[in-house]
């Protein structure tokens, strides 16, 4: 078997999830060059993942015309995900781009556009669904075993302190897109799609009440209408408790993730007692999936080299990462506007555009504090 050339742009916190995925299949890949702003950083990665031999850039326009590299992982800010994945599908290079996938939703086109034009692959990270409590209810759902999903709440509460926005690209509009919403609860809205399927409406609010640093948001909260049933997303950046937590309330159960199963059966009289067996038969059926054989990052990493190599379908594309934005930025555009929003949003819409969202979202404070880079390992809550 060849192995893959790969190259890694953007050697942040997020890029050792990459490197460490790439390097659980040897037998398959190799990385050959790392790109970043400061080659210092880079070579420093190249040190602790064990790079020997790779490339050092300061610009990833200096690796599209190499021909030993077959795949990129994009971990740039957001507002550099569309520009960067586009240059190198064109120039038959395949994308891995980390989420959320673009800073707007006609960058997310684009990038689909691109990779309809070219025939490349583009998958946008969702490690959260290679979760195996995430993965194990998402069988439950799709067996039918739970009965009709009624109502879903979302919980995405993460903790960062005013100092998170002092680099350069975070707490803006222009160049991280927006707040908690997009950046931190992607991964739960991603993984409210895959759970129960996109929603039809929302209504939300959003503020900022603990980052003066910041023009952006670090709360939420959402209503969402589904056909016949109902959901919530609640999101903040100053939850002392971090922690990302899904409800299900099924005709059969309410199960949850982390993982709980409850059930209950109506009395004559209208209330209702515990149905251990309703419980027993959800918690067989739970326990009898087996695990994944890898998790997060690998597992996708995992899926995306065997979707090269012709051996199995690719799970993660461009469109399940821009259905995920279209929720966000519906988000935005509801609590902006003060109503209720359809989905998808439209064209038309002032939040399908950056220049759009530029001038219609609020600047909650003024980012008066900046450094270009800052040390420190990211922490992702607790699954």
């Amino acid at each position: 078997m060849n192995k893959l050339g790969v190259a890694i742009i953007g050697t942040g916190n997020i890029a050792g999830s990459h490197a460490e995925g790439y390097l659980a299949f040897p037998e398959r890949c190799r990385i050959v060059a790392l790109c970043d702003i400061f080659p210092e950083k880079a070579r420093a990665f190249a040190e602790k993942h064990g790079l020997s031999g790779c490339t050092i850039t300061a610009d990833y326009k200096e690796l599209l015309s190499r021909e030993d590299i077959s795949l990129v992982s994009v971990c740039l800010p957001p507002s550099l995900h569309a520009e960067v994945s586009i240059a190198f599908m064109e120039s038959g290079k395949d994308v891995l781009c980390e989420k959320p996938m673009a800073s707007s939703l006609e960058e997310a086109d684009l990038m689909n556009e691109a990779q309809k034009r070219t025939g490349r692959l583009l998958s946008i990270i969702s490690q959260n669904r290679y979760r195996n409590n995430l993965y194990k209810v998402k069988r439950l759902l799709d067996s039918g075993i739970l009965g009709r999903v009624l109502y879903t709440k979302v919980n995405s509460f993460w903790y960062r302190g005013t100092n998170y926005y002092t680099l350069w690209w975070r707490g803006t509009w222009a160049n991280e897109g927006g707040g908690c919403t997009l950046n931190h609860a992607v991964h739960q809205i991603d993984l409210l799609n895959y759970l129960v399927g996109k929603p039809e409406s929302i209504i939300s609010v959003m503020g900022n009440v603990a980052h003066d640093n910041s023009e952006v948001e670090d709360i939420s909260m959402s209503l969402l209408r589904y056909p016949g049933a109902f959901g919530e997303i609640n999101v903040s950046l100053f939850n002392h408790a971090e922690r990302q937590e899904f409800e299900i309330v099924t005709e059969r159960a309410t199960v949850t993730v982390p993982w709980s199963v409850h059930s209950v059966r109506q009395l004559p009289n209208g209330f209702f007692e515990q149905d251990p067996d309703t419980e027993k038969e959800i918690q067989d059926a739970y326990d009898s999936i087996p695990d994944l054989e890898y998790e997060g990052h690998t597992a996708q990493i995992g899926n995306v080299l065997r979707t090269i190599a012709g051996e199995e379908d690719l799970l993660i594309d461009g469109s399940a990462g821009r259905d995920a934005l279209d929720v966000i930025y519906g988000i935005y555009q509801s609590a902006v506007e003060r109503r209720e929003v359809m989905l998808p949003v439209g064209k038309g819409s002032s939040f399908y555009t950056k220049d759009g969202v530029l001038k219609a979202a609020p600047r909650f404070y003024e980012k008066s504090a900046s450094v270009d880079n800052i040390d420190g390992e990211i922490t992702l809550g607790k699954n």
